[in-house]
């Protein structure tokens, strides 16, 4: 297992990276520099940076603004401000003319922590996804950031990038290439398909192993795309296996639970055991990380007891 980093420091470097590489590149925050890490950036490209203070609306609206000239704007702030504050600019002036703003929700989902639910986002997938125009990826380790972020740049519209602060091993291999809307399988099995996205997939693949000690062969695959989410590639991971879970640090509402659910349905796959792990249309609370997965399911031994409940009906 390799060194276990944060989502958010990798997309910093790479940020850094990408205003090396181009310099139509600019970087917006709402005074949480430090915490997003685009504070790496800042400090390189001082006269690309602009801090926008404690106010996600104005910085959707001059993110979108600069966007219009032909930049290429990255809009920071923790998951829930951006994607719940901001949601009326995001709508408005960054989805509906199809700018190419690219907005990156750190510290998203429940393992933000101790902060509590004012600060955890667990619906910000599902608003993300339900907006026209709109890119949703959730890398799952540093490999995909690193290329995610590198691909959310060339998308000519807007892109929404969640990030976390919970340590995560490297899940895919060292040759991975990102590609936008496709599964990636990262373990084998015929009983069950385990379709994880973002922290998830971690856990999903120690699920597994669990799981194996029972006798339950589980495929365990990497979801970093949520919209678009390619019918075929859903459709290809879960031919011939009799039952689908999905893993998810999120409402099971809208998410991917959701996304993969109206693939299957609509392409008529069955029969077919299906269920959703994620969190069941409740809020956060104050905790450590570790102890809201725990409460929530989201720890292997949780995914592992709800996909051998759904085996045995």
């Amino acid at each position: 297992m390799t060194e276990k980093k944060e989502t958010r420091f990798v997309y910093g470097e790479t940020l850094l990276a990408l205003g090396q590489q181009r310099s139509d590149i600019v970087v917006l925050d709402a005074d949480l520099y430090n915490s997003t890490r685009s504070i790496v950036f800042g400090k390189a490209f001082p006269d690309r940076f602009f801090d926008m203070g404690i106010a996600e609306q104005d910085l959707v609206s001059t993110g979108a603004g600069l966007a219009a000239t032909g930049l290429i704007p990255f809009c920071n702030s923790f998951a829930i401000f951006l994607t719940g504050r901001a949601y009326d600019q995001i709508r408005t002036q960054v989805c509906y003319p199809a700018l190419p703003v690219k907005l990156a929700g750190s510290s998203a989902g429940l393992t933000l922590g101790a902060d509590g639910a004012s600060h955890q986002s667990l619906e910000d997938i599902a608003l993300m996804r339900a907006l026209p125009n709109m890119t949703v990826i959730v890398p799952a380790d540093d490999i995909e950031t690193q290329q995610a972020t590198l691909v959310a740049a060339e998308i000519p519209g807007p892109v929404y990038i969640r990030l976390g602060r919970y340590p995560v091993p490297r899940v895919h291999p060292d040759d991975y290439q990102f590609r936008l809307g496709e599964v990636t399988r990262l373990r084998d099995g015929q009983d069950v398909v385990l379709l994880a996205t973002g922290h998830m997939v971690w856990k999903a693949l120690e699920a597994a192993e669990i799981l194996s000690a029972q006798g339950i062969r589980a495929r365990v695959c990497s979801v970093g795309t949520i919209k678009p989410l390619k019918i075929e590639a859903v459709l290809r991971e879960v031919a011939g296996v009799p039952a689908v879970v999905t893993v998810e640090e999120h409402s099971i509402i809208g998410g991917l639970g959701s996304a993969v659910a109206e693939i299957l349905m609509e392409a008529g796959v069955g029969p077919l055991a299906f269920k959703r792990v994620g969190v069941q249309d409740v809020f956060g609370e104050s905790a450590t990380a570790d102890e809201l997965l725990a409460k929530h399911g989201l720890q292997p031994d949780g995914i592992a007891a709800a996909v051998a409940g759904l085996l045995r009906g």
